[in-house]
Parts: C-alpha cells; sequence; structure tokens
C-alpha cells in the first residue's frame, strides 16, 4: 500500500526558464548568451549540494555573463524563473486527498528555495516535509540524498511513489525499489494512468 510520495520540483511541480530570465543580465554586445548561460551549469552541483555559497556562485556566474550590476538583480534573474505546472497540482491535491504524505525533493539551492516557497505559499502547504540537496550535501542522482528521505521521514520504498522528470534519478529511484515515474508535462495523462494502477 503507497502512504508516501516523493516529488521533484524543478519541471514537475514548477516549469524553470532560466534562458529568458538570465539573458536580461547579459550586456546587447557580448555574443551567444544562450552558451554563456549553459555555461553556469558548469558549477551547478557545487551550488545544490551545498559546497558553494550563493555569494561566490553570483560571483563567479556574473562574470560568465559579463553581469556588472547589484547582487540584488541577478538574484532577482536567478529567481524569476519558475511557473506553478497546473495538471501536476491537480494530482498534488487528490494524493493529498487520499491520505498520502508528500515530501519535497529536489536538487535546489538556498535562494532558489527561498523564493518559491514564499511566492507559491499556499502550494507548497500541502506538503508534509522537504528533502534539499544544499541542507543536506548530497544532490541526486547520488543514493545518499535517497536514504537520507528514508531515514528521516521513515520511508518505506516500496510503499512510496517518486516523480522526477531526470532518467538519471528515476533510475536510482527504480533500483532503490521506489515505485517511480520520469514526469513530463506534455503526457501527464500517462502518468495519472500509472498512479490509478499503483494506487488502486
Amino acid at each position: 500500500m503507497i502512504n508516501a510520495a516523493l516529488i521533484d520540483i524543478g519541471n514537475v511541480l514548477l516549469t524553470t526558464d532560466f534562458e529568458n530570465s538570465l539573458k536580461r543580465l547579459i550586456p546587447s554586445e557580448l555574443a551567444d548568451p544562450e552558451a554563456r548561460i549553459h555555461s553556469l551549469l558548469e558549477r551547478k552541483d557545487e551550488l545544490e549540494g551545498g559546497q558553494m555559497t550563493m555569494d561566490d556562485f553570483i560571483e563567479w556566474a556574473s562574470k560568465k555573463l559579463g553581469y556588472e550590476g547589484p547582487k540584488e538583480d541577478f538574484l532577482v534573474a536567478w529567481n524569476d524563473i519558475f511557473e506553478p505546472i497546473a495538471p501536476m497540482w491537480e494530482t498534488i491535491r487528490d494524493l493529498k486527498g487520499r491520505g498520502i504524505k508528500l515530501y519535497l525533493f529536489s536538487n535546489t539551492n538556498q535562494a532558489h528555495a527561498d523564493y518559491f516557497l514564499s511566492t507559491y505559499e499556499t502550494l507548497f502547504q500541502l506538503f508534509d516535509g522537504r528533502i534539499f540537496s544544499y541542507e543536506i550535501d548530497a544532490v541526486k542522482p547520488d543514493p545518499a540524498i535517497y536514504h537520507h528521505a528514508f531515514e528521516k521521514y521513515s520511508l518505506k520504498p516500496e510503499e512510496t511513489l517518486y516523480i522526477d522528470d531526470l532518467p538519471e534519478n528515476i533510475s536510482t529511484g527504480l533500483q532503490l525499489s521506489l515505485h517511480s515515474w520520469r514526469y513530463n508535462v506534455d503526457s501527464h495523462e500517462a502518468m495519472t494512468r500509472w498512479l490509478v494502477e499503483v494506487l488502486d
């Protein structure tokens, strides 16, 4: 019997659009803004895994982007990337109504977490707990972050749903016996059919 669910955030609960947001930080005369934005992935795991402070990341990322403005404006652009995925939030409400314990399970950084938890406070109040990578110094798909979730919330993998958008994360979930689904907003109905099979 399923009694808990680990739910990823980026591209599951919220869309993430770094490109359109961060482009406005890049001076118009600089070439290849898409490549500059993509280069920020080089140290994403360090930031989300708690090995790099937000201030250090902003300093490094600003140089990558050619941005020379205030830190506050960088943070506005850095955070202005999210939009709720409405069908998924309907699913979350349905799972909540079934009495399933819901846990946020995300690779994220403190700036993003502070932003989306406050901006979408009413939505995130549906959750019973959270595992954020930057708080425990481990990132998915490292099994350590999954085991941390199991121990913190006394979860049994065979009784737990896991929904994420990245194949490498889902692979770890399956290896650990979680009921795992790789989410794609364009095939939301496929996930709901899977949930019917798993939950009934």
